[in-house]
C-alpha cells in the first residue's frame, strides 16, 4: 500500500498537476488574503482575516475546481492507458489500492496547507489571533478536503474519461454549494455550509461525523465499483 502511495505522490510531482495544484491553491489564498486586507478600512481584524481567506469566493471557487483536477486521473487514467488490468491483478487488495489513491491526493492537499504557515506567521506578527480558532478552521478544511477527494476518486472510478470525471465532481460540488440558496432544507446537503461552522472555532461533532461518513461512503462505493470491474474480467 505504501509503495502505491509513494508512486502516486511521485506521479503528481513528475507531472505538472502537483505544482499547478499547489500554485493555484496558494494564489487563491493570496487573493482572498489581500481582498480582506483591502476591505478592512484601516481596522485590521487578524482573526477575521484568517477565517476569510478560507471562505472568500476565490478560495471556494478554486478549491471546487482544483480537487477534481487532482482526482480525475485516479482511475480514469489507468483505464484509458490500459494499465487498469495490471492494477486489478496486482498482489494488493482493491481496498488498499483505493485507500492509497485517496491518501496520496490528501497528501498533496496537506502539502499545500503547509504553506499556510506563512499566513499564520504574518497574522501572528502583526496581531494576536486566537490560535484555537485557526486550528479548528484548518481541521474543518481538512475534513472538507477529505470529503471532496473521496467523491472525486469515486467519480474517476466510474468513467475512463478524465474530463467527464472532473465535470461530475465540479457539478456536484457547485450544485450542493448553491442548493441552500434555493431550498431552505438544502443546507444539510452542502459540504461548504457545514465547513462554515468550524470557522467559528467550534468543532461540530455532528458535522465531523457527517464529513467522515460521507468520505467513508464514497471510498466504499469506489471499492465496490473496482471490485465489480475486477470480477468482470
Amino acid at each position: 500500500m505504501w509503495a502505491i502511495i509513494k508512486k502516486e505522490v511521485k506521479t503528481y510531482f513528475l507531472s505538472p498537476i502537483g505544482y499547478v495544484f499547489i500554485g493555484i491553491f496558494l494564489l487563491a489564498f493570496s487573493i482572498s488574503f489581500n481582498l480582506e486586507l483591502a476591505s478592512s478600512n484601516g481596522i485590521i481584524d487578524f482573526q477575521r482575516i484568517f477565517i476569510y481567506i478560507f471562505t472568500y469566493l476565490p478560495t471556494i471557487l478554486v478549491f471546487a475546481f482544483l480537487i477534481p483536477m487532482l482526482t480525475m486521473r485516479s482511475f480514469a487514467e489507468e483505464r484509458k492507458n490500459g494499465t487498469e488490468q495490471l492494477l486489478l491483478t496486482a498482489p494488493v487488495s482493491i481496498t488498499k489500492i483505493v485507500l492509497a489513491k485517496f491518501i496520496s491526493a490528501l497528501i498533496i492537499v496537506l502539502i499545500a496547507l503547509l504553506f499556510m504557515v506563512m499566513y499564520i506567521a504574518i497574522i501572528c506578527h502583526f496581531g494576536t489571533p486566537d490560535i484555537s480558532v485557526a486550528l479548528v478552521t484548518l481541521f474543518g478544511f481538512i475534513l472538507l478536503s477529505m470529503a471532496y477527494i473521496s467523491f472525486g476518486i469515486f467519480a474517476s472510478s466510474i468513467t475512463e474519461n478524465q474530463i467527464i470525471a472532473a465535470m461530475i465532481s465540479i457539478l456536484t460540488f457547485v450544485v450542493t454549494w448553491v442548493l441552500p440558496e434555493f431550498l431552505n432544507s438544502g443546507s444539510g446537503f452542502s459540504l461548504i455550509n457545514m465547513f462554515y461552522k468550524f470557522t467559528t472555532g467550534q468543532i461540530s461533532i455532528a458535522y465531523t461525523v457527517t464529513y467522515l461518513a460521507f468520505t467513508i461512503l464514497c471510498i466504499i462505493l469506489t471499492i465496490t465499483v473496482m471490485q465489480r470491474r475486477k470480477s468482470a474480467r
